[in-house]
């Protein structure tokens, strides 16, 4: 059986797996918190490794269009509702909402089984130049089918 590193896509929603190693806990082998955004940052790139937007291309791409671009985490609301601990394997689920000119909304969650123990509503935006910019056009209709 072949397991991809970057997940897969099913229903919608990209699905990844963590483990969550001993370089993820705190002196009480949970989980730090701020490991939390690492996994979930994983999540959004690997989603769009598999929507088939090869970041490189979509770098190349978006330097013609836009120089000097990034996509950036806008806004970020966050909810801790239980810890995860060392040897924990994690869903890390990310769910695009609705896509604007220059931003995506995304929720995304970690999920131990059906636990849910992290949930968050996250905005990307694209920039250049310190302004806001379209997204790249590459990215906008990979994105549409599953929004």
């Amino acid at each position: 059986m072949t397991v991809s590193l970057d997940g897969e896509i099913r229903d919608g929603r990209h699905c990844m797996q963590v483990r969550v190693y001993f370089e993820d806990t705190d002196a009480g082998q949970i989980v730090y918190h701020a490991n939390f955004l690492h996994f979930m940052e994983r999540g959004r790139t690997n989603y769009l490794r598999l929507l088939g937007t090869n970041q490189r291309a979509l770098l190349e791409e978006a330097r013609n269009d836009a120089p000097s671009f990034a996509f950036v985490v806008r806004s970020m609301t966050i909810d801790f509702l239980k810890p995860a601990v060392l040897d924990d394997v994690l869903d890390i689920v990310t769910l695009p909402q609705e896509m604007r000119g220059a931003s995506i909304d995304l929720l995304q969650e970690c999920r131990r089984g059906d636990e849910l123990l992290v949930s968050a509503r996250v905005r990307v935006a694209f920039i250049s130049g310190g302004k806001a910019q379209r997204i790249p056009k590459a990215l906008r209709l990979a994105m549409e089918n599953h929004i």
